[in-house]
């Protein structure tokens, strides 16, 4: 059976271009993940009160998505393209457990 998670991620100071390079690969992994049926939701934190931040960038990463385990989710985040170009200062992975809608 399988549990959501949360993944929560905050990015370095500065890490717009990374993220810009890193993207279509990220991307990918999630795009596997919406059509294997297990992504919840997905998205950026805009580093301003936009919903296109433009040069002031991102702090960072949502993902819940549904996994056999912790230790599969643990992996598969740090996995994430987003971690090896050096985007993420820090990652976070929590069971969650969705209860609206």
């Amino acid at each position: 059976m399988n549990l959501f998670y949360a993944i929560v991620a905050e990015d370095v100071p500065g890490s717009l271009d990374k993220r810009l390079a890193a993207r279509p690969d990220h991307l990918a992994r999630l795009n596997q993940l919406k059509d294997a049926g297990h992504l919840l939701l997905a998205g950026p934190f805009p580093a301003i009160d936009s919903p296109d931040p433009g040069p002031a960038g991102f702090t960072g990463s949502l993902i819940v998505a549904a996994f056999a385990s912790l230790e599969e989710a643990l992996a598969w985040a740090a996995a994430d393209p987003y971690v090896a170009a050096g985007v993420y200062a820090q990652v976070s992975v929590k069971p969650f457990k969705k209860v609206l809608p």
